[in-house]
C-alpha cells in the first residue's frame, strides 16, 4: 500500500495538516481497498498547532519509509527549520521518495535546496518571502499547484485539496480521483489559479460582480460558436479589456473559461442522458475529434470512460 507521510512542524496550519490526512485516509479503491496508508510524523513529541497541541504517533524516521511525504505550512514561514528536518527530507529525496508542500511549507522544502532550479509556488502571500530567500527557484504566485514530477508544491489553503486529488489521478487514475473529489465536495479540477484570490492594491472596479451576467450568459450559449470579440460584444467592452478582467478575476481567459464550462456541460450530458458521445459534443459546441482531446486535456479521461464510471455510480446509487 502507499504510505503517505504528513509532517507536523511547530506552528503547523491545521487546515493544511487536515487535508492530507482526510483526503488519502478516505480514498479507496474500485474494489473498495484503502488506497493509502497516512502517517503523521513530527521531530519532537509533542507539536504546537496554534489552538491545540498534537502528539504525533510517528518520528522522522517515518519518513525514509514513505512513498509520499506531504509538508504543510506553518503560520511563520519566515523562521527557520530545524536541520534535522532538513537532512531528513533530503535523505528521503535522495532514496526517490515523492515529496509536495502545502501553502507556505514550499519555504520548508524550498530549505532543503531540493527545489532549486525549479518553478515552484506557495500561498500568494508567501510568494514574496519563497523568492527573495530562494532566487534560484522560479516562483509562479498564480496558480494552484506545481508538478516538478518527484517534488510538488501547491499555494495556500484549499489548493492543498487541489493537489491532493491531483496525487490520487497520477497514482490510481481519474475514476479513483473524481470518487475522492465527490466525497470531499470539490471539482476535481478548479477553474483558475490563485490569481482569482490576490488582494490587489488598488482592485479593479468592482466588477467581480460584474462578470456574473457575462458568465450566465456563456453557460447558457455554451453550445453556440463564440469569438473572444462576441464575448466582448456581448459585456459592451474590447477584447483587451475583456482578457484582462477575465484574468484578474478568474484566472484564466474567456475562451478557457467557456471550454470548461462546455465541459462540465458535457459531464453532466454523459451521466443523464443516454445520448451518443457525437452528439454530446454538438450539444456543447465542438466538433467530435476536438471534444474527445479538450475532455481528455481538462477531466483525464475519454468520455466514454467518463460515463462508464460515473452514469454507472449514479445507476447503482
Amino acid at each position: 500500500m502507499h504510505t503517505v507521510a504528513v509532517l507536523a512542524l511547530d506552528g503547523v496550519i491545521a487546515f493544511d495538516l487536515s487535508t492530507p490526512i482526510e483526503v488519502f485516509s478516505r480514498t479507496r479503491l474500485p474494489d473498495g481497498r484503502p488506497a493509502y496508508e497516512v502517517r503523521v510524523c513530527a521531530a519532537t513529541e509533542e507539536v504546537d498547532a496554534g489552538a491545540f497541541v498534537l502528539r504525533a504517533p510517528y518520528g522522522l524516521d517515518t519518513l525514509a519509509a514513505a512513498d509520499t511525504i506531504i509538508v504543510p505550512g506553518c503560520a511563520d514561514p519566515s523562521l527557520p527549520v530545524p536541520p534535522g528536518i532538513l537532512a531528513a527530507l533530503r535523505d528521503a529525496a535522495a532514496h526517490g521518495t515523492r515529496i509536495a508542500s502545502i501553502c507556505s511549507g514550499a519555504l520548508v522544502l524550498a530549505a532543503t535546496g531540493l527545489l532549486d532550479g525549479l518553478r515552484a509556488t506557495t500561498h500568494w502571500a508567501a510568494a514574496a518571502l519563497l523568492a527573495s530567500r530562494h532566487p534560484r527557484i522560479e516562483v509562479d504566485p498564480d496558480v494552484l499547484y506545481v508538478d516538478n514530477g518527484q517534488f510538488l508544491t501547491s499555494a495556500g489553503a484549499a489548493a492543498g485539496l487541489d493537489l491532493c486529488l491531483y496525487l490520487i489521478r497520477r497514482d490510481h487514475g481519474s475514476a479513483v480521483a473524481a470518487d475522492a473529489a465527490r466525497l470531499s465536495v470539490m471539482p476535481l479540477e478548479r477553474e483558475g489559479g490563485q490569481a482569482q484570490f490576490i488582494v490587489h492594491a488598488q482592485p479593479p472596479a468592482p466588477s467581480g460582480a460584474g462578470l456574473e451576467p457575462l458568465l450566465r450568459w456563456l453557460e447558457e450559449n455554451a453550445g453556440r460558436e463564440l469569438t473572444v470579440d462576441d464575448i466582448a460584444g456581448r459585456a459592451g467592452m474590447s477584447a483587451r479589456t475583456l482578457n484582462r478582467r477575465f484574468r484578474e478575476q478568474l484566472g484564466t481567459t474567456p475562451l478557457q473559461w467557456l471550454h470548461r464550462a462546455r465541459i462540465r456541460r458535457a459531464q453532466y450530458l454523459l451521466e443523464t442522458t443516454p445520448h451518443a458521445v457525437d452528439r454530446i459534443a454538438g450539444q456543447v459546441g465542438f466538433s467530435p475529434t476536438a471534444f474527445r482531446d479538450r475532455f481528455k486535456r481538462v477531466v483525464g479521461t475519454s468520455p466514454h470512460a467518463y460515463r462508464r464510471a460515473f452514469r454507472g455510480a449514479a445507476e447503482r446509487s
